[in-house]
C-alpha cells in the first residue's frame, strides 16, 4: 500500500479528534494530553507539562491559524490545509515532536524502551501492530531501545508532505504490514 501525506493526515486527524464528532476542539487536545501523560508513567513531571504544552500549543496554532468564524473547531479540511504547510505549522510540529519523544526517555539516557513507546502510541490511539511497526522501522539496538532523535524527527517526518516511503506510514491503518 502506497502511503501518502494526506494518509497520514487522516489517520491523525482521526485520533485527535477523540469525542469523534468530526471537527478538533479544544477538548480533544486536553483529552488527549492527559491520556498521554496517564501513560508515561515514569517520566518526571516536567516532562509530562512539556508535553501538555505541546498539545495546548498544537491546538493554539490551530485555532488561530484556521478557526475564522472563532467557533471553537476546525474541520479536517482546514486542518490539512494548515498541518501540510509547514511554513505554517513546522514550529508546532518540531515542538510537538520533541515534547513526545523526551517524554518516552524517562531516564534521560537518550533511548526509548519499546514498552514506553508502545504505551506512549497506544495512548494517542495508534493500533498495536502499527505501533510494533513502526518500532522495528527505526532499527532498534540490541536492548530493543531507539534514540529520543530518531522518533523525534519521524514524528517531523510523518507531517512533512513531500515525504513518502516513510517510517510512519506504517501508522496508517492495514500498512504495518
Amino acid at each position: 500500500m502506497d502511503v501518502t501525506a494526506e494518509d497520514r493526515i487522516k489517520t491523525i486527524f482521526s485520533l485527535f479528534d477523540v469525542d469523534r464528532n468530526g471537527y478538533l476542539e479544544e477538548q480533544d487536545f486536553t483529552t488527549m494530553a492527559a491520556s498521554v501523560v496517564r501513560a508515561a508513567r515514569g517520566s518526571g513531571d516536567a516532562a509530562k507539562r512539556a508535553l501538555e504544552e505541546a498539545f495546548g500549543r498544537y491546538w493554539a496554532t490551530l485555532e488561530r491559524e484556521l478557526d475564522a468564524n472563532r467557533d471553537g473547531r476546525v474541520s479536517y479540511e482546514e486542518f490539512s490545509a494548515c498541518v501540510l504547510s509547514p511554513e505554517r505549522f513546522g514550529d508546532t510540529v518540531t515542538d510537538f515532536a520533541e515534547s513526545l519523544s523526551a517524554l518516552g526517555d524517562p531516564d534521560g539516557d537518550g533511548k526509548i524502551e519499546r514498552p514506553v513507546f508502545i504505551d506512549l502510541m497506544t495512548a494517542i490511539g495508534f493500533d498495536r501492530p502499527n505501533i510494533e511497526a513502526l518500532f522495528d522501522a527505526f532499527a532498534p539496538d540490541g536492548d530493543d531501545r531507539i534514540r529520543v532523535e530518531v522518533w523525534a524527527e519521524g514524528i517531523k517526518d510523518y507531517y512533512s508532505p513531500g515525504k513518502t516511503g516513510i517510517a510512519g506510514d506504517r501508522l496508517v491503518a492495514n500498512a504495518a504490514g
